[in-house]
């Protein structure tokens, strides 16, 4: 069955990378980063867990930066690994900090995009990026 084999599968395994770097970084960017953003900028009083008493203003300045910034360097494969460790902590710190405690369906963002982000991590962002098309870098 020709449809089944994949005779490049090199090939095939940068594309999977490139779906998982623009649907992972474009879902936390629209789904989380623009929202926080908001609070951020938007004038209102706030309201955001402070779980290292860095102030709930600091506290949320990391999150938008890890899920705008961060979140669009992915989508776009650009320093990559780099844009990576900030979201892994933001996503250790929305599991164990912040949700730890809630049921499992509370937790289960974190879990996913925290898993993600560290293989993509272990992996790179494989040939279809900004870092292989600028750096040369494959992996």
């Amino acid at each position: 069955m020709k449809l089944l084999s994949f005779e490049s599968s090199a090939k095939w395994t940068d594309i999977g990378l490139l779906l998982l770097r623009i649907t992972f970084g474009a879902a936390m960017l629209y789904g989380h980063g623009i929202g926080k953003w908001g609070k951020l900028f938007g004038g209102e009083e706030i309201q955001f867990a402070d779980p290292f008493g860095l102030g709930v203003v600091a506290s949320l300045g990391l999150a938008v930066f890890a899920e705008v910034i961060c979140s669009l360097l992915i989508a776009l494969g650009l320093f990559t690994r780099l844009a990576l460790i900030p979201l892994i902590v933001t996503m250790a710190v929305a599991y164990f900090m912040v949700h730890f405690s809630d049921p499992f369906a509370k937790q289960e963002k974190a879990i996913l995009y925290g898993i993600t982000y560290i293989a993509l991590f272990f992996t790179g962002p494989g040939r279809y990026s900004l870092d292989a098309m600028w750096f040369g870098k494959k992996e």
